[in-house]
């Protein structure tokens, strides 16, 4: 397990399972799609399956900035966010990941 892995067994749970129920609406739509689905229920469809994935990432995102904010480790790192921190994601790090699911 990689030392930037979630590592609260909750949000890694809630996490999974918005990623499933975006399976399932994926695999709904695909279905739509191949079945001559009507176009503005497939759009409506595919904008929640979007919305879901997104929500998932942001909960990622989150989780790992309030693990850097609460770690125990913090004080190990010098506070322009040491990138050489086992595990720790710097601020320019979460900075980007947030801004590619913007």
């Amino acid at each position: 397990m990689s030392d930037r892995s979630l590592h609260d067994p909750q949000a890694v749970k809630k996490v999974a399972n918005r990623l499933r129920r975006a399976q399932g609406q994926l695999a709904a739509v695909i279905a739509a799609v191949e079945g001559g689905g009507d176009c503005r229920d497939v759009v409506t469809q595919l904008a929640a399956v979007s919305s879901a994935i997104d929500r998932a990432g942001f909960a990622i995102i989150s989780t790992a900035m309030k693990q850097c904010i609460t770690d125990t480790d913090a004080d190990d790192a010098d506070a322009a966010g040491d990138a050489d921190a086992p595990g720790r994601l710097t601020v320019e790090e979460l900075e980007k990941l947030f801004l590619t699911l913007a």
